[in-house]
């Protein structure tokens, strides 16, 4: 296994609808434990191909008691409607309020190809809305308010001014620390 290079608002793939996943094999199977350990390093909940680099419909989500594999994911029912409070990976130190479904029934394959249905609610549900959302292109600022979304992006570019690219790589946190 090994860490991802996070890919950051400004980052052209993180725009792209990713393509599904045609087989699933050892090299997917490889690719989901990085997602994994990625997410986990740099403390998420979710992570979306896109986000490193790759247009594929893959994410991973481990968010309280739902730790999921999600290969060509589709939401075939929402209800509800919650607001929360978000942020990303893709756009550190950025977050906003979003509204979403509370509760969404989510359809894929798992890490063996075998598809699986779950019904989703609070934290996870959230989680996998804006994780198929990256896969589609979306980012969780196209949610808000253009007046919010255009004050969090005059900031962004106020302090990533200097920044040589649209990526950073993420570190494994020291043995001990948490």
């Amino acid at each position: 296994m090994s860490l991802l290079d996070l890919h950051l608002l400004g980052s052209p793939v993180l725009r792209e609808a990713s393509k599904p996943v045609a087989v699933v094999d050892d090299g997917v199977r490889r690719f989901i434990a990085d997602l994994f350990e990625t997410m986990y390093a740099a403390k998420g909940v979710g992570l979306a191909a896109n986000q490193v680099g790759v247009a594929t419909r893959i994410a991973v989500v481990d968010a309280e008691d739902a730790r999921l594999v999600l290969i060509n994911p589709k939401i075939v029912e929402a209800s509800g409607k919650e607001t929360g409070e978000e942020g990303c990976l893709s756009i550190p130190e950025l977050y906003g309020d979003v509204t979403r479904p509370d509760r969404v029934v989510v359809e894929a394959l798992d890490e063996q190809g075998h598809p699986w249905r779950r019904e989703l609610t609070g934290l996870p549900a959230r989680a996998v809305q804006h994780e198929i959302d990256h896969l589609d292109g979306i980012l969780f600022l196209d949610h808000l308010s253009l007046l919010k979304r255009k004050r969090l992006l005059a900031r962004w570019k106020k302090e990533h001014a200097d920044d040589p690219g649209h990526t950073r790589p993420v570190r494994a946190a020291p043995a001990g620390s948490s």
